[in-house]
């Protein structure tokens, strides 16, 4: 069922980039599944041109903000946070539980 969800989130995102034009988008978008050491799966749809991260998450579609960071990238956004560090290394914050690692599966 786990690949089922994932499947569906994948052709919805790109049903998502078709649909505001964009032509080959398959080459622009890049999706990204990953494991965190608490069990959270989840996966990251990123788009060639816009800034945002697109997360499937727990069931739910999330869009996080990039936002200012000294090293690598940082989005956040509806009590969510995702680093992901130049190196690739990965953390994410959800809403009440503590920061945990990631990495990608």
């Amino acid at each position: 069922m786990n690949g089922h969800k994932r499947a569906i989130l994948a052709a919805a995102l790109l049903f998502a980039a078709t649909a505001t034009g964009s032509s080959g988008a398959s080459a622009q978008t890049t999706f990204r599944n990953y494991r965190c050491a608490d069990g959270t799966q989840f996966i990251v749809g990123f788009f060639q041109y816009d800034s945002r991260a697109h997360l499937q998450l727990g069931g739910k579609a999330v869009t996080l903000s990039k936002r200012l960071a000294l090293s690598g990238s940082r989005y956040s956004g509806s009590g969510v946070t995702l680093k992901i560090t130049r190196a690739g290394a990965s953390t994410l914050k959800n809403a009440r539980r503590p920061v945990t690692a990631c990495e990608l599966t």
